[in-house]
């Protein structure tokens, strides 16, 4: 076995208006799982592409076990026994996950043969999912998991992980760390890309600290703190968020009894949801990814107006059969999982993106006053520290923490009446993720009704005031933060809270 596994000597990577990789070197061992951590466009995804090979170096130098090597493809990166899950994924929607997995592997396999695969390796790993499902029927975290599973069925030498747990629950973070350690255990040498401090210090023995894309430190993350690693990576400790005492007004959303099959054969029905948000308080949906989250969300942003008539109100306003548009007009404002495709247009500018949901900058007869739409991006740019190359800067163009933080200022700059957001820290560094929660504590301060769903336990307990579980379509009551903990909500993520509601009705009727 050799000493090394990969060596990076000198890596440089230029791109107008910015170097992403400036001279860049980096020693992986084998049976090593090595982070490297940066804050958003830090250089972090460039440099993990140019190992994979779907990027080129303009400098430096590449040793792979001892070997220099010249990765022109991805191809040529899988058959020297490198893999890589993106953190966004590179999936074909119109065809199957197994038909995607297919895509990567030794066309000697017939696809009952991949199939058979998937389900041995997402049973061994508990990445449990179906090989006969079209990918556009998937949820976030299920593309996720077809992802992960893809690059495990090429038994990696070196295994690229770029915010693999960004979409997975605590159960679910937990057994992908087990697999991890046992593919180290076996001599796999594992980057690891993450913004969350706490998971880079319990899995990594190793750390590389990138800023502004030269390296700036090496460490042992198991010997820091997270305070140490956030002052490593952004150069001070992310700031304590504000959090008062709630102050609730009048219900803003209200959902009674929605019911609503989905038109999705591989969905989730959605079964009696009851739902009441009030001006001036954050609630939170906490859920397995694939439990009926997106169907929710379809229905209250307005691109599923199937919901029955009255069960869906903003106000005095029934907006059950409303199109985006109409809601939007009264207030509501929306950020999708989905950055790309969904929550901003990839070749469109960021000023363009604005139009998606703003239309201030609007002038008679519909004609767009570009000078100040231009300046708003500008604005949402400088107040997020969005790293980007101006308001012309395409939206693909941005890292994908960077265009998070820019769709976010986006809608929370629109001054909304209801916020509903999906996701909002998915992939953000830990100064911009205290930024974003902050701005969305600001935004109830002022007034505002927020509904945020997030597989982030963490997340949802630090900013919102009652909490609810979806599982299986079905919608627990809500919990005051207070009475909240990660081991009942973890038990009612398998839609159990019946029997505990039902036990503490007759624990009263005891006492009584």
């Amino acid at each position: 076995m050799t000493s090394t596994r990969l060596q990076l000597s000198g890596i440089t990577k230029r791109y107008p208006g910015v170097v992403a990789n400036n001279g860049i070197s980096l020693t992986v061992v084998p049976g090593s799982v090595h982070a490297v951590l940066g804050e958003n466009g830090a250089g972090k995804s460039t440099l993990m592409k140019i190992i994979y090979g779907s990027v080129k170096p303009d400098e430096g130098t590449v040793n792979f076990n001892g070997q220099p090597v010249h990765i022109r493809n991805p191809q040529e990166a899988r058959a020297l026994g490198i893999s890589m899950v993106f953190q966004h994924f590179s999936l074909f929607d119109t065809l199957t996950v197994a038909e995607n997995v297919w895509l990567g592997l030794d066309k000697s396999l017939t696809l009952p043969e991949v199939s058979a695969s998937i389900t041995a390796k997402a049973a061994e790993y508990g990445l449990d999912i179906d090989p006969s499902r079209p990918v556009h029927t998937l949820s976030v975290g299920e593309m996720q998991r077809v992802e992960i599973i893809r690059a495990l069925l090429t038994r990696p030498q070196l295994l690229i992980l770029d915010e693999p747990t960004s979409v997975l629950t605590p159960q679910a973070v937990e057994k992908l760390f087990v697999v991890l350690r046992l593919l180290a255990a076996q001599g796999c040498s594992i980057l690891y890309i993450s913004h969350k401090l706490h998971e880079i210090r319990e899995l990594c023995d190793a750390c590389t600290v990138l800023r502004g894309g030269q390296v700036t430190g090496v460490c042992d993350p198991r010997q820091e703190s997270n305070a140490s690693l956030s002052r490593l990576m952004i150069g001070a400790e992310p700031p304590a968020l504000n959090v008062r005492e709630l102050h609730a007004g009048a219900p803003v959303l209200e959902v009674s009894g929605l019911t609503l099959a989905s038109d999705d054969p591989f969905g989730t029905h959605l079964t009696d949801i009851t739902l009441t948000v009030r001006a001036g308080e954050v609630v939170g949906i906490a859920g397995v990814s694939g439990n009926g989250q997106s169907e929710l969300l379809y229905c209250l942003s307005g691109e599923d107006t199937r919901a029955p008539g009255s069960s869906i109100r903003m106000g005095s306003n029934d907006v059950s059969r409303l199109s985006p548009g109409r809601r939007r007009a009264l207030g509501l404002h929306f950020v999708p999982e989905e950055r790309l495709g969904r929550g901003a247009v990839p070749t469109l500018s960021l000023a363009h993106n604005l139009l998606l949901s703003r239309r201030d900058a609007l002038g008679a007869g519909g004609w767009i006053r570009l000078g100040a739409l231009k300046k708003q991006a500008a604005e949402v740019i400088a107040r997020y520290n969005v790293k980007a190359n101006g308001p012309d800067a395409a939206a693909k163009s941005l890292s994908g923490g960077n265009l998070q933080k820019f769709i976010v200022g986006r809608e929370i700059e629109a001054r909304p009446r209801l916020l509903i957001v999906s996701q909002p820290t998915w992939g953000v560094d830990v100064g911009a993720a205290a930024q974003i929660r902050g701005e969305i504590l600001a935004l109830r301060d002022a007034g505002c009704a927020v509904l945020v769903v997030s597989e982030e336990l963490d997340e949802l307990f630090e900013i919102c005031d009652r909490l609810h579980v979806i599982a299986k379509g079905r919608l627990s009551p809500s919990l005051d933060r207070a009475d909240a903990t990660i081991e009942r909500i973890g038990e009612w993520m398998s839609g159990l809270w019946d029997d505990q509601q039902n036990n503490k009705k007759e624990t009263a009727h005891a006492a009584a």
